[in-house]
């Protein structure tokens, strides 16, 4: 699947990996599975991997509506989250500033861009320098 979840429940962190081409359809059912997975509660961390991307469905209509939603959602649950998006390419930077622009008047979603993983873990309070270090020493498998 071009968009892949992995919770961290002991680190409060969930890691989002987006491959390939993805489509609006893709984040909606991984949105869906990751709101109904038993590990997930409101606010978590979010590591969003877009090191991997090579393009995505243009339907801006269509994903302003999921971000309300999701806005929505959290506003309602009461709580702050922090999600960082490793975007070291353009297609990447291209669409995490879209998903950062969704977020810009939301005042409970703190929102940031790294090229790299390093950087983009050492803002989540993480110590491992790579996603795939973290997802081992925390027994998650790669």
């Amino acid at each position: 699947m071009p968009l892949s979840f992995r919770i961290i429940p002991e680190r409060g962190l969930v890691v989002v990996e987006f491959t390939g081409y993805s489509a609006i359809d893709d984040f909606m059912r991984a949105s869906a599975a990751y709101v109904a997975h038993p590990d997930y509660v409101a606010g978590q961390k979010q590591l969003v991997d877009m090191t991997r991307i090579t393009g995505f469905e243009k339907d801006y209509v269509r994903f302003m509506e999921i971000q309300a939603a999701k806005a929505e959602r959290l506003a309602g649950a009461g709580v702050q989250s922090l999600c960082v998006y490793v975007a070291p390419a353009p297609i990447a930077k291209e669409i995490a500033t879209l998903f950062t622009r969704t977020w810009a008047d939301i005042t409970n979603v703190v929102t940031m861009v790294q090229d790299t993983e390093a950087e983009a873990l050492t803002l989540l309070g993480q110590p491992e320098g790579s996603i795939d270090e973290m997802l081992r020493a925390t027994g998650v498998q790669t």
